[in-house]
């Protein structure tokens, strides 16, 4: 079985201090499965998540398979120019090759991510922990405002895979779209260094910096 459908509400912001996992099955099942996870710091709950899984089979030659990539890869992609040697995970946690559009610009972009090193020490990460850290990045690097004017914090985030990503690199199509009510929607298309594999989602605050 593979994870279909990943979401994670995040309720707090995470501490760098001892932090406790849960995992269940909701529903369990032979071809399809609800499963979840909570992330604590105590008995404060900072993260909740939720997957579809869904047994993986050979339907045959009559399900047509997008492969190839509309835009470079990364190898060709301008590393992003940290603003500063202090750790940090966009600096330090993640290499970011950009083949249109910038960090630093508004509008969108299209963007490699490889993760530097490990989410758990000593493992290998698996293709959902890739998918999910270069996801986490829509709202960053396909932002629709100025970088020091505005802040916009996602609220939680949406995969949704309709194919397991495969090698290091995952790539972002990242558009960024913001109401005057302060409310936006951050929308990536996945795809790994084949073809693409799925979509991501953010819901955003949005706020002036100034208030």
């Amino acid at each position: 079985m593979a994870i279909a459908r990943f979401t994670i509400e995040i309720l707090r912001p995470v501490p760098l201090t001892p932090l406790t996992v849960s995992a269940r099955i909701e529903r369990p099942g032979r071809r399809v499965q609800l499963v979840s996870g909570s992330l604590h710091a105590g008995d404060d709950e900072l993260c909740r998540a939720r997957a579809w899984r869904i047994r993986h089979t050979d339907l045959g030659d009559g399900i047509p398979e997008e492969w190839g990539l509309p835009f470079n890869g990364p190898e060709v992609g301008a590393s992003l120019e940290p603003e500063s040697d202090e750790p940090a995970f966009h600096r330090t946690g993640v290499e970011l090759r950009f083949v249109s559009g910038s960090f630093w610009e508004t509008g969108p972009s299209t963007v490699w991510i490889r993760l530097r090193r490990p989410v758990v020490e000593d493992e290998e990460p698996s293709p959902l922990m890739r998918v999910l850290a270069a996801a986490d990045f829509g709202n960053g690097v396909g932002s629709a405002l100025e970088w020091g004017r505005f802040l916009y914090i996602n609220t939680d985030l949406a995969a949704y895979l309709y194919r397991q990503p495969e090698g290091e690199w995952i790539c972002l199509d990242a558009a960024t779209h913001v109401s005057r009510h302060g409310v936006g929607i951050a929308e990536s298309a996945l795809y790994d260094s084949r073809g693409p594999i799925g979509r991501a989602m953010q819901t955003l605050f949005v706020d002036e910096l100034q208030r």
